[in-house]
Parts: structure tokens; sequence; C-alpha cells
């Protein structure tokens, strides 16, 4: 087993960044594509923007506490708070396809989970004390042309 990478960051917008920059550098020294990358980067945004928007409550700033877990063939990403948690049902958000949907009837709330899902692998919710988003990307290594 490969070892982990832990930050621990001020639950503040200001400070994404560094998690998006860790990440980048991160899967690259691992072989992960550039689009393989953008899409991790995305999902971590996202992820640690909900911390931002609903962990702690107005004005209260809190802690976001993110690790990457190197596998052999993949990238686990753990976002973690100790603030609000909220209910996660994925069955909710498995039947509410948005498929044949004008924009305009598609609620916002969960619509961030919609877009983790889709760019990445595996995405697990645990909300018990604070919320645990865990992102998994497989490593979709091409062959090398000998």
């Amino acid at each position: 087993m490969k070892p982990w990478i832990s930050l621990t960051i001020p639950a503040q917008a200001d400070y994404i960044d560094i998690v998006r920059l860790t990440l980048s550098g991160l899967a690259a020294k691992e072989g992960f594509s550039y689009e393989e990358i953008e899409d991790m980067k995305v999902a971590v945004t996202e992820a640690c923007s909900n911390v931002v928007l609903h962990a702690y409550d107005g004005g209260t700033y809190g802690l976001i506490e993110v690790v990457f877990e190197i596998q052999q063939d993949s990238l686990h990403i753990r976002v973690k708070d100790s603030g609000n948690s909220f209910q996660f049902e994925p069955t909710a958000i498995a039947g509410a396809a948005l498929h044949n949907k004008p924009l305009n009837e598609a609620s916002i709330g969960g619509l961030g989970l919609f877009l983790m899902q889709a760019l990445m692998d595996q995405v697990e919710v645990r909300s018990e004390m604070g919320t645990e988003v865990i992102l998994t990307k497989r490593l979709g290594r091409k062959e090398e042309m000998a």
C-alpha cells in the first residue's frame, strides 16, 4: 500500500485551490490523464464547496479534512467536515434523472452530487458526525506503445 497525503484547511472558498493543486500534482505523478485529473478537480471542488456552503453555521468557520489515498489502481479522495450533517438518500438522486427535462425543472439541491457521480467512478457519502464524501477514480492507463 502506498502512503496517503492529508490536508486540513479552513472551510473557506479561498483555500480550495490548495486541495486542487495537491490533487493535480499527485494524480499526475500517479499517471492519471489530463482529462481524468480535470474531472477529479471538478468533483473535489464541488465536495469542498458543499462544506463551505452548508457544513458550518453562518459566519463560523470550521475545517475541511482531505485525505488522498493512493491504491494500486485507483485514487480515493476523502473530504470530511465536522459540521452539520445532512440525510443523504442515494435512491432519491438515482431516481431523479435529468434526461429529457428542461434545466428549469431541475432542483438546485443535489446537483453537485449528480456532478460528482458523473465525473468519478464511485461516490460514497457518510453523514454520521459531520459529513464525509469519498470520491474514487480508477486509473485508466493506456498501454504504452513500444
